[in-house]
């Protein structure tokens, strides 16, 4: 092909973005992913992708496998996979070299939940009477109350929450849009931080997003991963917490609570229920808890 990787690369995440829909941190991973291909090959004297075979791909393919753990190894296969089969199919390269190529097995890791005592201590963290206090307050109690990922947190504006209605409007992977019900605690939070700490942040400043930091910006998903792990220290929380986490404890304290395993999929936003499954084996941990204490035949004699 004439214009090499990049002709190639470009093509590619062109068509994912179009045609797939992908959210801009979905292209970022696929972008690294590939430039990390090209750069092996580049170095070893392959030109552009129709140059390159299976042997080479495998070869790549090892030379990576100490740095990667089983997730982000079966996450750079699909990458390839896709990239190479999108060439051959749109005629830049006669050979799909990942044909022979196997994925990876993941083994299903069980997410950390936090238990509601541990909650309840890393809500009351935050101090409301300052801005940051009270925008930090709102951040966990939305965090936990509807179950978001950190990217749609960072992109919820001031009107994509209808406080009459008690629902927010969240875009998720892909662009696609949900409505969630919000708690009480997390309403009550949020219109705390509007009415007080989200102006006192702006001072004169305007801007488009809910959460703010100090120069009334955007927070960032780095900033918010920073609030989490500070307010989890703070409150003695002994595990690792992530905003992740709060969404994991969200789905699986649902599920303790009777929801439908259905109904928690469409929170989350999860477009296979396969997805949604893994906290069905948290919540087997709760029943079995249940059961221990509660049935005369579970009981040590």
């Amino acid at each position: 092909m004439s214009g090499g990787w990049d002709e190639a690369i470009g093509a590619y995440l062109s068509h994912a973005a179009a045609e797939k829909g992908l959210a801009a941190n979905s292209l970022e991973a696929y972008a690294h992913d590939l430039q990390g291909w090209r750069g092996w090959a580049e170095s070893h004297a392959l030109t552009d992708p129709a140059s390159t075979g299976p042997q080479e791909l495998r070869a790549y393919l090892l030379s990576s496998a100490d740095r990667l753990g089983s997730r982000s190894r079966a996450r750079l296969v699909s990458t390839l996979r896709s990239f190479h089969r999108f060439l051959t199919v749109e005629g830049l390269s006669e050979h799909d070299p990942t044909l022979t190529l196997l994925s990876p097995r993941i083994g299903r890791k069980l997410p950390v939940v936090l238990s509601t005592d541990q909650i309840g201590r890393l809500l009351g963290v935050p101090d409301p009477a300052r801005p940051a206090g009270s925008r930090d307050r709102a951040i966990l109690e939305v965090l936990y109350g509807c179950g978001l990922r950190v990217s749609e947190l960072c992109g919820v504006d001031p009107p994509d929450l209808d406080q009459r209605d008690a629902s927010l409007r969240v875009r998720g992977k892909g662009g696609k849009e949900r409505i969630i019900p919000v708690g009480a605690p997390a309403l009550r939070a949020v219109g705390d931080y509007l009415a007080a700490g989200r102006p006192r942040l702006l001072g004169r400043r305007t801007s488009p997003a809910l959460f703010v930091n100090r120069r009334g910006g955007r927070l960032s998903r780095v900033s918010v991963w920073s609030i989490v792990r500070k307010a989890s220290l703070a409150a003695g929380v002994a595990v690792e917490v992530t905003p992740h986490t709060m969404r994991h404890t969200y789905a699986t304290h649902l599920l303790e609570g009777g929801a439908d395993l259905r109904v928690v999929q469409e929170l989350l936003g999860h477009a296979a229920i396969t997805t949604t499954e893994i906290y069905t084996h948290v919540d087997r941990a709760f029943l079995a808890e249940a059961y221990r204490n509660a049935h005369p035949r579970a009981r040590r004699r």
